[in-house]
């Protein structure tokens, strides 16, 4: 047990590892004065995409954090909403996994009926 422990501790940081690598897209997203207004679109869009990319990570390494918390206090394998234990092949898949498989296809639903209901709302007001 303290073997597959520390195997899912190694896994963890690997990943906190390549999601922490984004320091250079920080570079990335500051503004450079150009002449061009093709060339400002084009970084304006680059901005966007390092941006996007950078917030993915963040999210990813406050994940894999709270992962590796649940491990140090012994929470770890088990689902944060129903508390049931989280299938091995989901962890295998996604270490940082924090729902069932159940419970995160509940959580999807509820997020996707949302942004159909801000939709609904935005159109309806536009119209």
């Amino acid at each position: 047990m303290k073997t597959e422990i520390r195997t899912v501790q190694q896994n963890l940081e690997a990943h906190l590892k390549a999601a922490s690598s984004g320091k250079a897209l920080g570079d990335s997203i500051r503004i450079h004065q150009v002449a061009d207004p093709v060339d400002m679109t084009r970084e304006a869009a680059d901005r966007d995409v390092a941006v996007q990319i950078l917030d993915r990570e963040s999210k990813l390494v406050r994940r894999l954090r709270l992962a590796m918390d649940r491990v140090k206090d012994g929470s770890y394998g088990l689902c944060l909403q129903c508390e049931d234990e989280i299938a091995p092949k989901r962890l295998k898949a996604i270490p940082w996994a924090e729902l069932c498989i159940h419970c995160q296809e509940e959580a999807d639903n509820l997020v996707s009926h949302r942004v159909r209901m801000l939709d609904s709302e935005h159109w309806t007001e536009a119209a």
